[in-house]
């Protein structure tokens, strides 16, 4: 395929009830035109809104009664309210890549029988985003799609850092970690290397704190470790989701509670992390609001920040020691609080943060002179999948 000098991209990052989307211009210059989600899908009072800047360009509520049906008006939108030239090709996040798919790929009908085969490894995100490639498909067949792998990023990892302490044929048949929330660590890296230049080549963690939270840690613009497992379930506390957990805990569940394991997956999926600690909310802003008043919330808060820690410190030694801390995504980017509950007790690791800087969201908020610079960057995974998809139809 002859270069490209631009192109139109979409970004599709389906979940299981929602769909972020994002168009972006591409090639000599990087321009996000519009952007927006549709959400609730699967009920009948679904949302549709689209943003260009701060214009609101439409916010309607309407039945989204499927995926197709979410894309259909999606797609039906861009043609009527954009002029310019046709997208140029769709880009998707795919949480799971397994261990074959180690690089963005163009979606064959063999790649998509790939992630139909993966999906145990991801039950709550690849149906959506299966579902997503297919809603394009059928209107549009000569569409090049792209898959844009979260797990890609953590396959340069050593084998060490992957394997689980389990019988090796399992890890020959594809039990191991894969490490997630690779676009966002991908992204950091890219844009670390751009502003900083060397610092991006030492030894830096990267803590991914939202709804969804792991950490990783780089070191000469590799990965060597992360906290995240065989799924997204592993690693830190989340929103609604446990994190790390003796495997006796399953156990102790299904026998002695007997509980099916669709239940287990219920549980430790949607009704555990922040939420079932606190049994109030899996927001951290929520809880921050009520920490004062509300021992459970104090709780979870306290629990999260511990957890946060003792991660930081770990994916330090992984690194061989820590230059660089980095905080993104919504807690990381937004929660002065959190961000500085995080840093309390690392000044072993050499970790300082100014207040007054933390507190204004600073690019950088550690002392200057501080032996480990910590770095507040805003992530975007979309923007990431744009280039990733852009790289791949200008591949030879």
């Amino acid at each position: 395929m002859p270069e490209q000098r631009e192109g139109v991209i979409l970004t599709l990052n389906s979940g299981s009830s929602s769909v972020k989307f994002a168009l972006y211009r591409v090639g000599a210059a990087e321009e996000l035109t519009v952007g927006g989600s549709m959400d609730r899908i699967g009920v009948s009072d679904g949302t549709f809104r689209a943003v260009r800047g701060r214009e609101v360009l439409t916010d309607q509520t309407l039945a989204l009664p499927n995926h197709d049906a979410a894309l259909t008006v999606l797609l039906r939108w861009l043609h009527d309210h954009r002029s310019g030239p046709p997208v140029t090709a769709v880009g998707h996040r795919v949480v799971q890549g397994g261990p074959h798919h180690t690089r963005p790929q163009q979606i064959t009908p063999a790649v998509l029988d790939d992630l139909r085969r993966l999906v145990p490894l991801a039950p709550n995100h690849l149906p959506g985003e299966i579902a997503g490639i297919e809603a394009v498909a059928r209107p549009f067949p000569q569409m090049p799609q792209v898959a844009c792998f979260d797990t890609a990023f953590h396959r340069a990892m050593p084998e060490l850092a992957r394997r689980f302490p389990l019988p090796r044929h399992l890890f020959d048949e594809g039990v191991e970690r894969y490490g997630f929330h690779g676009l966002s660590y991908e992204y950091i890296v890219e844009e670390l290397r751009r502003e900083a230049g060397a610092e991006a080549s030492r030894r830096v963690v990267i803590a991914h704190l939202g709804n969804g939270a792991s950490l990783a840690a780089v070191r000469d613009g590799r990965p060597v470790d992360t906290t995240m497992g065989l799924t997204p379930l592993g690693g830190m506390v989340m929103g609604t989701r446990c994190g790390d957990l003796d495997p006796g805990v399953v156990l102790y569940l299904q026998r002695e509670k007997g509980m099916s394991p669709d239940a287990v997956d219920e549980l430790l999926n949607k009704r555990s992390g922040l939420l079932g600690i606190s049994d109030i909310s899996p927001d951290m802003k929520d809880l921050l609001d009520r920490e004062s008043s509300d021992p459970r919330a104090a709780e979870a808060v306290g629990l999260f920040c511990r957890q946060g820690r003792k991660f930081i410190a770990a994916m330090a030694a992984s690194a061989g020691g820590l230059d660089t801390l980095v905080f993104t995504a919504g807690m990381g980017e937004h929660s002065p609080p959190i961000r500085a509950r995080l840093c309390e007790g690392l000044d072993f690791l050499g970790v300082r943060i100014d207040p007054s800087r933390n507190a204004a969201n600073a690019p950088i908020i550690s002392p200057d002179g501080s032996p480990v610079t910590v770095r507040v960057m805003k992530t975007n995974e979309e923007l990431m999948i744009a280039r990733q998809t852009w790289q791949m139809m200008n591949a030879e």
